[in-house]
């Protein structure tokens, strides 16, 4: 039998076939990142945040308490990936000011002050003062700023052709929970449901994390920043304790609410890290569905870098026994490598708690 052709010698078709692909990678290796939207920025003296980016850009920004040791940050991103990162030491009560790429596609401004700075967050509030300016304000600065802090020229006027009506309100990110949208007091019931409890933890992922612990907390912030805004809580559990599947529905048609969230964190495997994500569903369309995208679009608002696993029609007994609007929300993984550090974390929780509330709201306004 004749001995076969060793499959190191490559024909002249997978030859030009190779070289055809090597040229397209090069090509696309020498394309140019998206920009940043990010135009100039600077920190003034009486402690303001003034931004200049593209026209009609949308923000996203960021608040989290400070420590003993260190201070409380906040930070802003914007689309398109900076050309570098960098650090600009600070002044007065502003300790650093840092520009980084959390992801491929984004840009990151981070204001970190000095550790015992007291910030309101009630008082932190972006706004939108035309199509391409931004400016925050940083209320009660013991120590103010030095003048030259920053890079660009904020107040380099946008050439005529390029401007537009904003398209952004005018407080585009609210930081607190009198930035909660508003609905009447009193006329809501609405009920949270923290999914597992008592014996039974939920899905444990990296270093013990449990997902009882991580909904537990998260909603009973929840429930309180909707009872700030005068709506009627009722949760299915509000401690660590094990109610089944149908009591949670029979409570929530009981009380006729108008809309029933029951907040999970998700799970998969520990041989899985690269997993993560966000994810809502709902049984039927209509109004759960509605309920579903505000609840979604508010988490990824708060949830950078973390894959958006969008809407989903499910089947889970608390959605679908249900007679009100309902929806399910898993908030990550706590198998996840990116998620499981951001779901122990309490400031993310905060803001996962918010971004829940602000998704309730909108949907019992009829935004």
């Amino acid at each position: 039998m004749p001995l076969r052709r060793s499959g190191s010698a490559r024909s002249p078709r997978r030859l030009g076939l190779l070289r055809l692909l090597l040229a397209v990678a090069l090509v696309l290796a020498d394309l140019p990142a998206l920009a940043s939207s990010l135009a100039a920025w600077r920190i003034t003296r009486q402690g303001a945040l003034e931004l200049r980016t593209s026209p009609n850009v949308r923000l996203q920004a960021f608040f989290e308490d400070g420590t003993r040791l260190r201070g409380p940050r906040v930070w802003v991103d914007l689309p398109g990936a900076p050309s570098r990162s960098r650090s600009i030491r600070g002044s007065g009560d502003v300790r650093e000011v840092r520009i980084g790429k959390p992801t491929p596609t984004t840009t990151r401004i981070v204001v970190e002050f000095r550790p015992g700075t007291q910030l309101d967050p009630a008082d932190l509030r972006l706004v939108g003062t035309a199509s391409d300016r931004w400016k925050l304000e940083f209320k009660g600065l013991r120590r103010p700023v030095l003048l030259g802090l920053g890079e660009g020229d904020v107040d380099r006027r946008t050439p005529v052709a390029s401007r537009r009506s904003p398209s952004f309100p005018t407080a585009s990110t609210p930081l607190s929970a009198d930035g909660l949208p508003v609905v009447p007091r009193g006329r809501f019931r609405v009920v949270i449901d923290p999914g597992h409890g008592g014996p039974d933890p939920g899905a444990v992922g990296i270093r013990g994390l449990r997902e009882t612990d991580i909904v537990l907390d998260v909603s009973l912030q929840v429930a309180r920043l909707l009872q700030a805004r005068g709506v009627n809580v009722v949760m299915t559990r509000t401690s660590e304790v094990d109610v089944d599947l149908p009591p949670r529905v029979a409570l929530a048609n009981r009380v006729g609410a108008d809309a029933f969230v029951s907040i999970h964190a998700n799970a998969l495997s520990m041989a899985r890290p690269d997993v993560n994500g966000v994810e809502t569903f709902y049984f039927s369309g209509g109004r759960s569905l509605r309920l579903a995208r505000a609840l979604q679009a508010q988490m990824m608002s708060v949830s950078p870098g973390s894959p958006d696993r969008g809407v989903k029609a499910g089947r889970f007994f608390v959605i679908r026994r249900t007679v009100m609007p309902a929806s399910l929300v898993e908030m990550g993984f706590v198998t996840g490598a990116f998620d499981a550090p951001r779901l122990a974390d309490p400031s993310h929780r905060r803001r996962l708690a918010m971004a829940l509330a602000t998704g309730i709201l909108q949907f019992l306004g009829g935004r």
